[in-house]
């Protein structure tokens, strides 16, 4: 398979879906339903009936695809380019999804939903460790897709941009100072002791709800609701996953990092002295 094949009709998916808006952008975006507009989204898999579905169903929602078979194809243009959220199948030939995450995670903190098979939790957890947002078990629901790449997307808004079209200064959450810890959630930017954290949109969230209120104890539903504000259903070895890399990265810049407390059996809570 050629170079040009992997790279399946980006340039064609592009311009059907700047071609054709969705029907109901209007009722989305009084609902609040409505993601940023063009939002670009990336899909790797080497199962081509699902590139093809997926994109069909994304373009139709106003969205832009990039669709690519394999994980080494995909890397350099997401690195030289990167899309607003990508969408990575685990098992694929050449450069597996897991290792497409670790590369492009060397470059930036672009979102990822990974679709993992329903048969192997140690994929989810494994993922959700490296570094993804969000995953999804094949076979799966392209409405609940959707759902989750909007959610995605609004939390990482503020973090995409200063202000809307119109050059108005879009509403922010306020700077967070606790102790060691500097939180700008307008520039998704996390220090330790003056030492960058580089989060990705789940973890900034799950940081924000915690460190917001010092020594109160949040439960896993409270995270979850903070990092998943959509009604959509996660469980709760999502929160954990989340909760052990971020421990670990603040961990390679302090290793007596200890803020993030575990209450067994209440959930967690931030404490910094």
């Amino acid at each position: 398979m050629s170079a040009s094949d992997d790279a399946i009709g980006e340039t064609q998916a592009q311009a059907a879906s700047h071609a054709s808006a969705p029907a109901n952008a209007d009722d989305d975006a009084q609902s609040g339903n409505a993601q940023p507009r063009g939002s670009e989204i990336a899909l790797v898999d080497d199962d081509r009936n699902i590139l093809t579905t997926v994109s069909i169903a994304l373009q139709a929602e106003g969205f832009v695809t990039r669709l690519y078979s394999d994980g080494e194809t995909a890397l350099k243009a997401l690195v030289d380019n990167p899309p607003d959220l990508g969408v990575f199948d685990i098992k694929m030939p050449k450069m597996d999804g897991m290792e497409l995450l670790r590369r492009v995670r060397e470059h930036s903190a672009l979102p990822v939903i990974f679709l993992t098979s329903k048969d192997d939790e140690g994929d989810e957890e494994a993922g959700l460790e490296l570094g993804a947002d969000d995953y999804i078990s094949k076979p799966f629901s392209q409405r609940l897709l959707i759902a989750r790449i909007r959610a995605i997307l609004r939390r990482a808004e503020p973090a995409r941009a200063g202000a809307s079209e119109s050059g108005e200064a879009r509403p922010t959450h306020p700077i967070i100072e606790r102790g060691r810890l500097f939180m700008d959630p307008a520039r998704h930017h996390v220090t330790w002791d003056d030492r960058p954290v580089s989060l990705t949109v789940t973890e900034f969230l799950i940081l924000e709800a915690l460190a917001a209120r010092p020594g109160v104890i949040k439960s896993r539903n409270q995270l979850m609701d903070a990092a998943y504000p959509d009604d959509v259903f996660v469980d709760d070895r999502t929160v954990d996953s989340h909760i052990k890399r971020m421990r670990r990265k603040f961990r390679s810049v302090d290793p007596d990092f200890g803020a993030i407390e575990t209450l067994y059996g209440a959930g967690y809570s931030f404490n910094d002295v």
